[in-house]
Order: C-alpha cells, then structure tokens, then sequence
C-alpha cells in the first residue's frame, strides 16, 4: 500500500471514520466500508463491504455515484435546510442504531417527507436538495429495495431509535390503525376487522406516540387477523416505559391488561367497554368540568387498587338518547333495552392507577386524539398505506422509513405550532414556499439566491435564521 494512500487511512481514523478499507486494482484504489457479522445459518462471522468511491491522490475520495457531469450546480436550499434540522437530533441515534445503512435511511426519510416519492424517483429528489451534511447515500432502486429489508430485519436497531424517543417522554399513547396491501407475498396480509368493514387482506400497525413531545415513539406492523390486545403486549415489551402514563382506547380493556400493566409498572388511563361491570358501581358524579365549552359531570371513587372516573357530557347524553329512541321507534331495541341504555348514555367510565384531579384524567384521555391525526397523517400526507413491497421485511423496512417521516413532520408542525401559523400553514405548505430559494456552486464559490419576502417573514416569525445575511 502506498504511502499517501496509509496517510489518507490515518487522517480518517483521527477524524473517527471506522471500518475502511482500500482495494488496489492496477493504478487505481477503491474505498470500502467493511464490518463483519454473525452469519446465524454457517454459524461464523460473515465480511460484509459496501463500496464508498475511488481514492485519488489529490482530491482525496471520490464518493461512488458522483460524476464530474451529474454534479448539480443548483439545489433547493430552503426546505434542505429545513428537513436536515427536523433530523438533527435523531441523526447520531440513527448512526447508532443502522452504522451500515444510515445515511439511506436518513436521505430517504427527508425526500418521502416531501411528498409521494418512489423508491425509483428517490435518488433525483436527493439530488435536488443542498447537501447540508455532505453524505453520500446510495439511492439506487435496488439498493434502497436491499436496505429496506436489512432495516425491516434489524428489529435491534429500530429500538435504538424507539428508546431514544420513549425516553424523551413521560406521557404515551398507543392505538391501532389498519393499511391495506396489494402485495400477494407478504404473509402479514390477512383479513381481519377494520373501520370500513372492507373484506381485503390488511396489515394492523401499532403506533405509541407521545403527549409530551408530541412527536411518534414508535411503531409495529402485526398481521391484520391479530386484535388490539394481543399487540399490546409485545409492544409493551420491545420498550421500557416503567413509571411512564400510558393513556389507552376501551378497544384494549380487560382485566388482563389491567394486571399486565401493573405487573410492568406501568400508569394506566383505560376507559371501560360499554358493557363493563364497573358500571354497576355507584359513583356520585359530585364535580363537573368544561372542556371545549361544554359541561361535563364528574365523579371519582376508589376500587381496589385502582380508581374509578366516571364522566357524564351533557351534550353527548342529549345526542345518544335521541338516537336510542329513534332505534326503539324503529323496533330495533325494546324498552327493557331502551331502559339500560338509557343509563349509560353520554358516560364515560375510566379505570386508572392515578390518584389525580377528575380534570386532569379527562385531559390526559382526549389527549389521545393526538394519536389519531398523527396515523392520519401517516397515511395520507406522508402516502404510507401503499404497499407494493414483496416481503415481510420490507414491509418492516419501510413501515419504520415512513415512521421517522412522521417524525420530521411533526417537528416541523411543532414549529408552526410554537409561531401560531399551524392554522395557515401546513408543514408541506412550509416545504414547497422554502424550496424557492436555491444554493448556488460557481465555481470555487457558492452563494444563496434572493429570498422571498412572504419566506423571509415566516422564517423571522419561526426564529430560524436559516439563511445567510
């Protein structure tokens, strides 16, 4: 090896660039990245490299993929800017948890924020975004089609990132949504019960997101035939959220759960099926509340070792009486049915661990509803729900890819939030009016084009200073 070529190597591991190895072929040298891993089926450590670029003497490496004429002199500079300070803090999580592949994770992440962006389109949009941290991911279809599957399988690493986040937050909440397939070779597929009552093969995610951060803390896909409770479980189990309140749907009561959470240490806010027998428990709805205008009656009692919150909404009482007459007049209930629906009409019962104010039960419920706009979001904004993919773990791949889409969304939503312009703006609104202005390479120089005045105010507004004066 020749003696430019070990004081290159030097130079990166002073810099803490690891695992790098040179191949010489003739007069040429090609930089690798190479690791090993435990092959499970030939019970040895496998070599695995991936190919970064050609050394040259005097322009050091030259990144694979790059060529003299496909370097772009123009790149959208604003909404760059933006989606790689969405991802500051995960990127050293990310490089912990997939050292291999983080920099596709990481480029692929930012451009399906930007919209609908195949895997086959992924590398021109890449391209057109400024480089901000200057890596070199390669975007390749086939190559991105290989990391999705190493990703799907590397379970380990993607609790890297749900750990980091779940020990961010102090208040969780966990729901279930479903996205249908059109893959035939994905096994998770099966029918199952969702909201449409659509007859076609689904796969359930689970999503945990956080009340404090108001950011996603972490996702699963189950099989679709698979019921709420049963996937609490194993999620519960992947992360450590002992201490932590987790706030739940009546979908998952039972007395089971109840005992799990307990067992894990967990602090509980469940709200009981219709059906419950803590009904039958007489609470004294003493207090009362207002919560976005309308009055609600409350009342709370100990039970065991857990409490009891019932809440009785005035106007949610009104509107289900209404309809349980109209199913009496229609013959579809008879009065003793009428008589016990009656009852519980505009009630909710809730079963917590938490000796709290009733106000504060109810807050910390429909704080719930968060969850609901983010799987929205997720599988509208961010087009998450189509799967075209041809195996499970791909599936698993670009399940947590669309994740942490989500969760430079909603960092951007928090700064709309903070500068109260999440009314007029929306974070993909923010994206496409800062992509107007552009970073420029001439030459040995590079300069920022002009900058909108509509852009020039919202980011004084947002206090982000992005743009070079």
């Amino acid at each position: 090896m020749e003696r430019w070529v070990k004081a290159w190597i030097e130079e990166q591991k002073s810099k803490g660039v690891k695992c790098l190895e040179v191949k010489t072929q003739g007069n040429n040298c090609y930089v690798y990245h190479s690791t090993t891993y435990w092959d499970k089926e030939l019970k040895k450590p496998r070599k695995t490299s991936r190919y970064l670029g050609k050394l040259d003497p005097d322009k050091g490496l030259i990144k694979a993929g790059v060529r003299p004429s496909a370097i772009r002199s123009i790149a959208e500079y604003g909404n760059s800017m933006l989606l790689h300070g969405a991802m500051k803090e995960l990127k050293p999580i990310l490089m912990e948890g997939f050292p291999d592949y983080w920099e596709e994770i990481y480029a692929l992440a930012m451009v399906r924020t930007t919209g609908n962006v195949p895997l086959k389109r992924a590398d021109e949009a890449w391209k057109k975004l400024y480089n901000a941290e200057g890596i070199a991911p390669d975007l390749k279809p086939k190559i991105l089609s290989k990391v999705l599957h190493e990703v799907g399988i590397n379970r380990k690493g993607q609790n890297v990132v749900f750990n980091w986040l779940a020990d961010r937050s102090n208040q969780l909440v966990y729901d279930l949504t479903s996205i249908f397939s059109r893959s035939m070779n994905i096994a998770q597929a099966e029918r199952g019960y969702n909201k449409d009552r659509l007859q076609v093969p689904q796969i359930n995610l689970a999503l945990l997101c956080s009340v404090d951060t108001e950011l996603p803390t972490m996702i699963r896909s189950v099989p679709g035939s698979v019921k709420d409770i049963k996937t609490l479980y194993n999620s519960i189990n992947e992360i450590d959220i002992s201490g932590k309140i987790l706030i739940l749907d009546r979908g998952f009561f039972s007395e089971d759960v109840i005992k799990f959470l307990e067992d894990k240490k967990i602090f509980y806010i469940l709200p009981t099926r219709r059906n419950s027998s803590y009904y039958s428990i007489r609470t004294h709805l003493n207090e009362h509340l207002y919560y976005h205008g309308r009055l609600i009656r409350c009342g709370k009692r100990r039970c065991n070792n857990f409490f009891l919150y019932l809440f009785e909404d005035q106007e949610l009482m009104l509107e289900e009486r209404k309809t349980l007459y109209g199913k009496l007049d229609d013959n579809r209930i008879n009065k003793n049915e009428l008589r016990e629906l009656m009852k519980k009409a505009g009630k909710i019962l809730i079963l917590s661990n938490l000796d709290l104010k009733e106000h504060e039960i109810y807050e910390l419920y429909k704080k719930r509803e968060g969850v609901e706009k983010m799987f929205d979001t997720y599988k509208t904004v961010l087009n998450a729900d189509k799967l075209y993919l041809q195996d499970d773990e791909s599936v698993f791949g670009h399940v947590f890819v669309s994740f942490l889409s989500l969760y430079i969304y909603c960092k951007l939503e928090q700064l709309l939030k903070k500068a109260e312009l999440d009314r007029k703006i929306t974070p993909i609104d923010l994206l496409f009016k800062y992509s107007r202005v552009y970073h420029l390479d001439i030459g040995e120089n590079s300069i920022v084009t002009e900058i909108p005045k509509k852009v020039e105010d919202i980011d004084k507004k947002l206090g982000l200073n992005i743009f070079p004066k």
